[in-house]
């Protein structure tokens, strides 16, 4: 989740109510793209936020179904507060295209420390996390891009830990969202102990931390960043990467893949995304597809039952 959210109205009947969010600059949607070619091998966006619009047409059901026609088979639906999380489960468990992650966002944890409500908020994810279709514990993780002083850093530090522990007592993967702080995510990994199944989403490192990446077993989720001209670390930490740990996502509406930077970003845009990849990798497209599936199936199970 990379911008600043702000809770706004829907005109659009969600799961669970009418919650809906949409991104601040929501005023700028410069209009859809068209749908890509779509991939012959369907694969798996398993970092999304279809709760968030970039205007009022564009609900969750438009999204899944372009998604469908650009060749996605399913969707990670991911959580960064109570409300969205909650949200995030109620789809999950109502569309068999979508499984749920579920927690606070690190950007979130200060909140809810400052108003003496973390512990309760963690303790409605750890609820959401027995259900059958919430397969990760994430966005989780460590900001200090956006988030400054001592008191809101620690707040970020505790709510990282309790997410770490809910992952391995459910036995989820665990998603982690890691800005400006590599050094203080790895850090903490190490010395808590990470998930087994462990994925850096929106992946922002480099080589030397997809090296290690490899050494601990870690996955490393790509996004529309690695198309980007200025993301020349992304594209090395692909080039060294293990293959067994490749993961792809939107992270939409965010981060629109080159050539549509600039654009409302959306799960039927991945297309995009993996052929600059299988480009960069020097395979075939589909080949990358396979190589996705396994992997992402690995980490969250199938889409196509609740166990």
């Amino acid at each position: 989740m990379s911008d600043r959210l702000a809770v706004g109205p829907s005109s659009t009947v969600m799961p669970g109510g009418e919650y809906v969010r949409e991104r601040e600059d929501s005023s700028r949607d410069r209009g859809r793209p068209a749908v890509p070619e779509p991939l012959a091998i369907a694969v798996y966006d398993n970092h999304t936020h279809l709760e968030i619009q970039d205007g009022e047409e564009f609900g969750y059901d438009q999204a899944l179904a372009r998604a469908a026609e650009a060749g996605i088979a399913g969707v990670v639906q991911v959580g960064g507060d109570v409300e969205s999380s909650r949200w995030s489960a109620a789809l999950a468990a109502q569309e068999s295209g979508v499984l749920a992650a579920v927690a606070v966002h690190p950007n979130e944890a200060p909140g809810y420390k400052a108003a003496g409500t973390l512990d309760a908020a963690l303790a409605v994810i750890d609820e959401l996390a027995e259900q059958p279709r919430v397969r990760a514990i994430g966005e989780t993780g460590l900001d200090f891009f956006r988030t400054e002083g001592d008191e809101a850093l620690r707040a970020q530090a505790e709510s990282f830990e309790a997410h770490i522990d809910m992952a391995k007592r459910h036995g989820l993967a665990m998603q982690i969202h890691d800005r400006d702080a590599h050094d203080a995510v790895v850090e903490t990994l190490l010395r808590v102990g990470a998930p087994v199944k462990t994925v850096f989403h929106c992946f922002s490192g480099d080589e030397d931390l997809a090296r290690l990446a490899n050494e601990h077993g870690w996955y490393l989720s790509f996004a529309g960043t690695v198309t980007f001209k200025n993301a020349a670390n992304v594209q090395r930490a692909l080039d060294v990467v293990d293959h067994s740990r490749i993961l792809i996502e939107t992270d939409a509406p965010f981060l629109t893949p080159v050539p549509l930077r600039g654009r409302p970003n959306s799960p039927y845009l991945m297309p995009h995304t993996v052929r600059f990849m299988a480009e960069r990798l020097g395979m075939h497209e589909d080949a990358l597809c396979e190589i996705v599936n396994e992997n992402t199936l690995r980490v969250y199970g199938s889409w196509k039952d609740d166990a």
